[in-house]
């Protein structure tokens, strides 16, 4: 079409410069028919082979620029057949900053971003089927023992039944918890409010209670009151994930201590316990997803491997703040604080 539009504007430029040159040499060039004749001829051989000329360098030129053009755009299509396919081709190179150089950009970004999904997704899908997977054949088992009659039900048996099965609920409970995090972090804006932290760290404590009574252990409480804005729902969780590691992990006669201080530009909130020392090289994997660094202890526990991914969805990506640990001796530190300038 462009190839079209090109050969009709090249004929009707030659057209109207062959009737304007005709034009004037009739006018002013005081030629005689004959040479009128002659002069329209010469002039108009001389027009046809300007225009072909021009009609066939233009087209020539025209592809050529056409061919550059839709390159990125043909690699394109290229690499989504191939994504279409179920296969994830490599990024396509950037030679250009104009609309197709963005385009093509912006493409490869998706591009990553899917593969990291996909990597992800399969990720996801194995570590659940391996957590579900023990306990499932654990429960599987005793029931087949108990329906062929080959082993007597009892109080203990049936409490070691019911805690692997409290478990698992547990466990799809705060699946569905990190799916929900994972949606609001790709929200523009999460629900925050004015909260006093002092009585929300409080309150906290007081849900534990009756489980520190339980486990016979002592509890010590060292706040400082500060007026942050945060997800109130979310820091309480946060909290109460942390305590339930450290009564989980008790071990020793020394108290567990909830700490609450505010800096120069954070309030920074800690729980120390007794427990086994964490090794330097395990503090970060020990807040990835399903990660255990005791994976038999932590399945006699009830642990899932999730409370302290929450926790550092919550608090880096919903508060912008930090969350970390800190093993002196027998005694392991998780801490994090929260920014006072998104107060």
């Amino acid at each position: 079409m462009n190839i079209v539009v090109l050969v009709t504007a090249t004929a009707f430029s030659g057209w109207a410069i062959y009737h304007t040159a005709c034009f004037l040499a009739a006018g002013v060039g005081n030629l005689d028919a004959q040479g009128q004749r002659q002069f329209n001829n010469t002039l108009l051989n001389y027009i046809w082979i300007f225009m072909i000329t021009a009609a066939i360098l233009g087209s020539i030129f025209h592809f050529y620029v056409m061919k550059k053009l839709i390159q990125p755009i043909r690699k394109l299509i290229q690499s989504t057949k191939q994504m279409k396919l179920g296969n994830y081709p490599e990024p396509i190179k950037i030679s250009r900053t104009d609309e197709v150089g963005q385009l093509i950009e912006q493409y490869n970004e998706l591009l990553e971003q899917l593969q990291k999904n996909e990597n992800h997704r399969k990720k996801l899908v194995s570590d659940l089927s391996h957590e579900i997977r023990t306990p499932l054949a654990n429960l599987s088992g005793y029931l087949q023992a108990l329906k062929d009659e080959d082993l007597a039900g009892n109080k203990a048996l049936f409490t070691a039944l019911y805690e692997e099965s409290n478990r698992l609920t547990q466990m799809i409970d705060q699946l569905e918890q990190l799916k929900e995090w994972d949606y609001l972090t790709e929200q523009a804006i999460v629900q925050k409010k004015p909260c006093e932290i002092e009585k929300l760290l409080h309150q906290s404590i007081a849900m534990f209670t009756r489980t520190f009574v339980n486990e016979d252990i002592q509890v010590q409480v060292e706040t400082e009151p500060y007026e942050l804005n945060i997800h109130v729902e979310g820091i309480q969780q946060v909290i109460s994930n942390l305590l339930d590691n450290a009564v989980q992990y008790y071990e020793g006669t020394d108290p567990i201590i909830l700490s609450g201080k505010k800096r120069e530009e954070n309030y920074c909130i800690s729980i120390k316990g007794p427990s086994k020392s964490i090794p330097e090289v395990e503090k970060e994997n020990i807040f990835r997803r399903f990660y255990r660094l005791d994976s038999s202890r932590s399945r006699m526990t009830g642990g899932s491997g999730l409370g302290l991914a929450i926790s550092k969805e919550i608090v880096e990506r919903h508060h912008q703040g930090k969350i970390g640990v800190i093993t002196t001796g027998k005694q392991n530190t998780f801490w994090f604080s929260l920014p006072l300038k998104h107060s």
